[in-house]
């Protein structure tokens, strides 16, 4: 009776970090604008969620959009700049 042994690959994939979108407090854009342009780049966001955003960006100065993969955090960022915003992206860490 032989034993046989089965090689097991490694299946753990290493996950993606993730970056987190930062909106910036600006004096130009009018509120409804930025609401606007939050809810057009993340499609994923309610009105609320979006009116939630901009007034703490208004507020504090800087606001957290979104969590996501790095692709997805340099497409949001970019989209809201060609809105006429201030965004960042940073690690979530």
């Amino acid at each position: 009776m032989s034993v046989e042994t089965i090689e097991q690959r490694s299946t753990s994939r290493k996950i993606a970090p993730r970056y987190r979108v930062l909106l910036h407090n600006d004096d130009v854009n009018p509120m409804e604008h930025v609401v606007e342009a939050l809810i057009k780049t993340v499609t994923s966001l309610t009105v609320p969620q979006a009116v939630s955003i901009m007034m703490e960006a208004h507020t504090n100065g800087i606001a957290l959009v979104i969590t996501c993969a790095q692709e997805h955090a340099e497409f949001y960022c970019e989209s809201l700049k060609g809105h006429g915003l201030i965004s960042t992206i940073e690690p979530d860490e």
